[in-house]
């Protein structure tokens, strides 16, 4: 496994472009692929099939949003979003990127995985279900080349680098989303509890918390990764969320949950339909103390169950699947 970088002039515009690679030798010859070719998947799986790689196959988003990642910052510091998405080398799509800066100025994985040196000022991490993220214009980077790291490890400092190619105005870490070999609209996608959106045009757009919503210049507090069967609660601009009995507004009242609170869920039911910031839906969540809420006030990442069906009665009386 190794880099390719094509570089551009510092100072210019574009920024560079990198790969990773893979090579193995078969009866002495040598058959290499860069991430995106055909060839590079099936290198991966083989690789995989050796444990000599780990995280690199293709996977297809297929509706499924989450990442399981954090801000790539510093747990329980705020730092500013100083540009919303937009694309790896400046207005084109697919708008990866995200620009942060300020708090400690320390720059941290976003997940475990594996990571490289793509060149001075660029890490890459590669990820589970695809992903891979990058982080460019760092200062006293890490030197990785193939090392293990977990969330939250360091790598370096926001910065100003350019020395691969492109500009940086002010400190900062460029950082981008990738899946399978590509970049990846970030949009749709959460990192560290915040759900992020497009804008009318690039460097714009905002991040979302329940129903708060911060754009560019603010900033965005690290509250710690999303679980895969955790979900944000978002009223739609109310300040809190009624939980019920039951899968649906027939049962009782059991309390309520606050806008943009983090919640547990241990699986899903059909119940009375409701409308929220994503659309309707007759899902019910029940949560980890035993009340339900509306998946129409929760943000998951995932149109449908993140933890199973219920074992439990639907409105219509028919049993639910099994979990």
């Amino acid at each position: 496994m190794g880099t390719a970088v094509l570089a551009t002039e510092p100072g210019s515009a574009p920024l560079p472009q990198g790969w990773l690679f893979l090579a193995e030798r078969d009866d002495g010859r040598w058959t290499a692929a860069l991430e995106g070719e055909r060839a590079f998947a099936a290198l991966a799986r083989r690789a995989e099939a050796r444990g000599a790689a780990d995280g690199w196959g293709t996977y297809a988003a297929g509706g499924d949003f989450r990442t399981g990642m954090a801000l790539p910052t510093t747990a329980g510091r705020s730092t500013y979003m100083t540009s919303g998405p937009h694309g790896w080398s400046g207005a084109a799509a697919p708008w990866s990127s995200l620009d942060f800066a300020g708090g400690d100025e320390a720059v941290r994985a976003a997940r475990q995985g594996t990571a490289y040196t793509m060149c001075r000022g660029w890490i890459r991490v590669v990820h589970d279900r695809g992903y891979a993220t990058d982080y460019y214009h760092l200062w006293n980077h890490i030197d990785a080349d193939g090392a293990p790291v977990n969330t939250g490890t360091y790598l370096g400092d926001t910065g100003t680098d350019v020395t691969c190619g492109g500009s940086a105005t002010g400190r900062h870490v460029h950082f981008a989303l990738r899946q399978n070999g590509d970049y990846v609209g970030v949009a749709g996608h959460a990192l560290g509890r915040w759900v992020f959106f497009n804008g009318g045009g690039a460097y714009q757009g905002h991040a979302l918390i329940g129903s708060r919503q911060v754009g560019p210049g603010v900033a965005l507090h690290h509250h710690g990764a999303l679980g895969f069967t955790q979900g944000v609660i978002d009223t739609f601009g109310g300040t809190h969320l009624n939980k019920r009995t039951g899968p649906g507004t027939g049962h009782g009242l059991a309390g309520t949950v606050a806008d943009g609170a983090t919640v547990d869920i241990a699986c899903s039911a059909d119940g009375t339909s409701h409308t929220g910031r994503y659309g309707t839906t007759s899902l019910w969540n029940r949560l980890s103390d035993g009340t339900w809420v509306s998946d129409a006030y929760l943000w998951t990442g995932v149109n449908g169950p993140v933890n199973g069906w219920c074992q439990t009665a639907r409105p219509d009386g028919l049993p639910g699947a099994a979990a």
